[in-house]
């Protein structure tokens, strides 16, 4: 998975307007108690970082 799609999934899910600020102030125990924006920016694969937004978001299995 590429950053590009994740972003896209994030808007898809959330909105575009609040997927970017959701992924600033979320934080995730997943991602070591981090944002998506500090997972990523800490070089965390945006695959893991989707599994972990995933759970979080309680989605559907189907929208892994």
């Amino acid at each position: 998975m590429r950053h590009t799609e994740l972003w896209a999934r994030l808007d898809h899910h959330l909105g575009r307007a609040y997927a970017a600020t959701w992924a600033e102030q979320f934080v995730i125990g997943e991602l070591g108690h981090r944002t998506v924006r500090e997972a990523l920016d800490a070089g965390v694969p945006p695959k893991q970082v989707w599994r972990a937004v995933h759970g979080a978001l309680e989605l559907p299995p189907n929208e892994r």
